[in-house]
């Protein structure tokens, strides 16, 4: 570990955020840079992983990997470095984050953000699961009522928090994209995954 000013950017640098509304498609913006060799890993665990085949019909794929931050999950939203024990940078995240963009920001980590709108989210969380998706734990969230309240707070937190930092705002094409804003490789045998072609936006803060 470097000591002293190095060791402060080596920590601005070791992290990046990620938030996104329920049903935004962002788990398969993490799941396609996620074996980078410079992202750190022993986050996944079996236990840590859902399938489901709401892009494959009748075939299910692995969705969501790695650990996530958010109420009633097994860590405390500020306990980033529990699931890890390697090296390399670490991916955090969090669909509340997109409450806490402004306060995040000052820690100089970048910050990807995903975006669709409200009712794409809204539909597609229920495709994939609604709260029979077994990790992450969505029980926080109760009903489909308060489902709906959380998708529109998060989305108009993210947006107006990207409004309100344009000049700081890039939006990749597709993970090739992404990982070069993040500084990261492209993920060996990864796959091109295009983001208009989903129907999803990407953002990320620098």
């Amino acid at each position: 570990m470097p000591s002293g000013v190095e060791a402060i950017k080596y920590m601005e640098h070791m992290y990046i955020l990620f938030t996104g509304a329920p049903g935004s498609k962002w788990s398969s913006v993490v799941k396609n840079i996620y074996w980078s060799d410079d992202i750190d890993h022993t986050d996944y665990s079996e236990a840590r992983t859902y399938y489901h085949d709401a892009d494959t019909p009748g075939r299910s794929q692995l969705m969501h990997t790695g650990a996530y931050w958010d109420p009633g999950m097994e860590f405390d939203v500020d306990e980033w470095d529990k699931p890890f024990s390697g090296t390399g940078k670490r991916i955090v995240k969090a669909h509340t984050f997109a409450h806490q963009l402004d306060k995040l920001k000052a820690k100089g980590h970048p910050m990807v953000m995903v975006y669709r709108n409200d009712y794409e989210c809204l539909e597609w969380w229920k495709l994939c699961g609604e709260f029979n998706i077994t990790y992450p734990n969505y029980q926080h969230f109760e009903n489909l009522d308060k489902m709906w309240d959380h998708i529109q707070a998060e989305n108009r937190d993210t947006m107006q928090f990207i409004k309100d930092n344009k000049d700081r705002i890039t939006k990749p094409k597709d993970n090739v994209d992404l990982c070069r804003l993040l500084g990261i490789s492209f993920p060996n045998k990864g796959r091109l995954h295009n983001y208009a072609q989903k129907g999803i936006q990407i953002y990320v803060y620098k």
